[in-house]
């Protein structure tokens, strides 16, 4: 399972499923705790790692 998050109360979210993403424009908590980073939303990082990884 993967979750993509932003902020503090995505923090559970992100801990829970086996990949935790942040966006890069994440608050630094949530950036603390990600298995990883992408770009910020204003510049699509969900659906950049969506491509990357999984299509």
């Amino acid at each position: 399972m993967v979750s993509f998050g932003d902020d503090d109360n995505d923090i559970d979210m992100l801990k829970m499923c086996g990949q935790g993403i942040a966006v890069a424009n994440a608050v630094p908590a949530v950036l603390d705790i990600a298995d990883s980073v992408t770009l910020s939303n204003d510049e699509d990082g969900v659906a950049l790692w969506i491509r990357q990884n999984l299509l």
